[in-house]
C-alpha cells in the first residue's frame, strides 16, 4: 500500500476528547502539507488530526480499512470531520464511505483557510463547525489587487 498516513499519531488526552476529530484524505502529500502549514501558523501540532494521502497506484477498497481505523483514532466521542480535496475524486469517494450523518461529516475543497477554521471551531457542535469550515474555505479565496 503506497498511501501515506501520518506517522507519530498521539492519542488524545482527556481534555482534548471534547474536540471534534479532523481527518484529511487527499491526493498525495497535500493533507500533510496543509497540516504542516497549520503547525507553522499555530506554532504546534494540533491534537486529534490525521491525514491519508492517496496515490494513483492505490486501490480505494484496500485503503478503506486503514481509513476507518484512522477515523476511529481521532474520534474522541464528539465525531469527526473528514476534509478532502476534490469532490468525486478517489480521496472524496473514500471519505464518502466513512460518513455517518451527525457524527462523521465530510467536506470537499479543503484549503488552508478551511483547515484553520476547523481547528478554531472544533470545540463547537458539528453543525457550527461545518458552517464555519465552508465559509472559511470560501472566504479565503479572493482576487488580490
Amino acid at each position: 500500500m503506497s498511501a501515506t498516513p501520518t506517522i507519530g499519531y498521539n492519542p488524545p488526552k482527556h481534555a482534548e476528547t471534547l474536540m471534534i476529530g479532523i481527518f484529511l484524505i487527499t491526493h498525495g502529500t497535500l493533507g500533510e502539507s496543509l497540516i504542516q502549514c497549520a503547525c507553522h501558523i499555530l506554532n504546534k501540532r494540533p491534537p486529534q488530526i490525521v491525514q491519508l494521502g492517496v496515490s494513483a497506484q492505490d486501490d480505494p477498497l484496500d485503503l478503506l480499512p486503514a481509513a476507518q481505523q484512522m477515523a476511529e483514532w481521532v474520534d474522541g466521542g464528539r465525531g469527526v470531520v473528514v476534509l478532502t480535496d476534490i469532490f468525486g475524486a478517489t480521496p472524496s469517494n473514500i471519505a464518502a464511505k466513512l460518513l455517518q450523518p451527525g457524527h462523521v461529516e465530510g467536506i470537499a475543497g479543503v484549503n488552508l483557510p478551511m483547515l484553520l477554521r476547523v481547528l478554531t471551531y472544533r470545540s463547537k457542535d458539528m453543525s457550527t463547525l461545518l458552517q464555519r469550515a465552508i465559509s472559511g474555505g470560501c472566504d479565503g479565496v479572493m482576487h488580490i489587487k
